[in-house]
């Protein structure tokens, strides 16, 4: 990373699971001053930092709940007062509210669309302004193979990750020549909070017979923030073990 300019990065829904496990490769391994985003989970955010800490890295907890209007700027400046600009941006919060379209509510679609695809939106839109002032950057959004592979019950995440994956394309081509880079990666089944309940069946649809760690996620994450993957854009990486093969 020895090209890359002085800044931090912010990882969105960082606590737990993908999220906490790309924060803690990026701070431990790769060396970025992580802000560690959480919405309600400050104890799982501090255990996280104190974990980045313990291992030599640098980080810190930035509450704030990305789905909310406005949120996107109080949590960037706060990151860009204490360490610099942000120069790696990770949205990786998401939530579920899963059943059938003819049972899913407004609020279970609002939320789900407001979470994991406008809060992405947003928080781009802020932060890519100082990548291309900086002529660099890094932006991976977390999508999901439920984007492109359709999964009963799942509409307004499907339609969420789906549309997260050709926000990434659209980006990506608009940046690209301010040398920023705007990817995706698409996670499977994925051993977190969030895929708890969705049954051993879809475990035997996984043709490499076992789940994902959040680890698995956060090295295909590293890769795209890294000097090797400079020239990789617009892409979305499949991490999920065969399952959309």
């Amino acid at each position: 990373m020895s090209s890359r300019p002085e800044g931090c990065a912010l990882v969105t829904g960082a606590s737990r699971g993908i999220g906490a496990a790309i924060a803690t490769t990026l701070a431990v391994d790769d060396g970025w001053t992580v802000g560690v985003n959480f919405r309600s989970d400050e104890a799982g955010a501090q255990r996280v930092v104190e974990g980045i800490e313990e291992a030599g890295g640098r980080a810190a907890p930035v509450a704030g709940d990305v789905a909310q209007r406005g949120s996107d700027e109080k949590v960037l400046a706060e990151l860009e007062e204490r360490f610099g600009p942000v120069l790696v941006l990770v949205n990786n919060a998401g939530m579920r509210a899963d059943g059938l379209t003819v049972q899913l509510d407004d609020d279970a679609w609002d939320q789900v669309l407001a979470t994991n695809l406008s809060a992405a939106f947003r928080l781009t839109r802020r932060a890519v302004r100082t990548m291309v002032r900086a002529r660099f950057g890094r932006i991976v959004n977390v999508a999901s193979v439920v984007g492109p592979k359709a999964n009963a019950g799942q509409a307004n995440y499907a339609a969420s990750k789906a549309g997260l994956i050709g926000f990434t394309r659209t980006v990506a081509v608009e940046v690209a020549r301010r040398g920023v880079t705007v990817n995706a990666v698409a996670p499977g089944l994925i051993e977190t909070d969030l895929t708890e309940g969705l049954g051993p069946e879809l475990l035997d649809a996984v043709p490499a017979r076992r789940a994902g760690t959040p680890e698995d996620v956060a090295a295909c994450v590293r890769f795209l923030i890294s000097d090797h993957a400079s020239y990789v854009t617009g892409t979305t990486l499949t991490v999920d073990g065969g399952l959309s093969a």
